[in-house]
């Protein structure tokens, strides 16, 4: 049965636009990934300051194989680098509490050196039903 990770971001207005860039950065880490089926990042219009990062996977079982295989790792050593970097230039700054693409408990996209978000939950649906446009 396909399962949904959504890792809820909390990302200060002054750190969305360098969320959004790490996340640019790391475009392709994940779609070679076996059993991987869709990620979304879905940026808050109003009313919030939480980002939703959405990933579908064939199973629980292939989502566990990818967050501990070398892809997994090699994004989130990027993420990292970035955020080094963002500090040298004067951005980065705050505490994070979660982890960035929907992997669990550890420190937000930075991981210690200058995270987007603030805070960090994981939810995990199984999916039970699903639509897609007709051909």
């Amino acid at each position: 049965m396909a399962v949904v990770k959504i890792n809820v971001l909390t990302v200060p207005a002054e750190m969305r636009e360098e969320l959004e860039r790490r996340f640019s950065n790391r475009a392709g880490m994940v779609e070679s990934a076996d059993g991987f089926e869709w990620f979304e990042l879905l940026r808050p219009v109003e009313g919030s300051d939480r980002y939703l990062v959405y990933t579908r996977w064939r199973s629980e079982e292939d989502f566990q194989k990818w967050q501990q295989g070398q892809a997994f790792q090699r994004g989130h050593a990027q993420a990292a680098a970035d955020a080094a970097q963002g500090q040298g230039q004067g951005q980065g700054q705050g505490q994070g509490q979660g982890q960035g693409q929907g992997q669990g408990p550890a420190q937000g996209h930075g991981h210690g050196q200058g995270p987007a978000a603030t805070g960090s939950e994981v939810w995990t649906f199984e999916v039970v039903q699903s639509a897609a446009p007709k051909s």
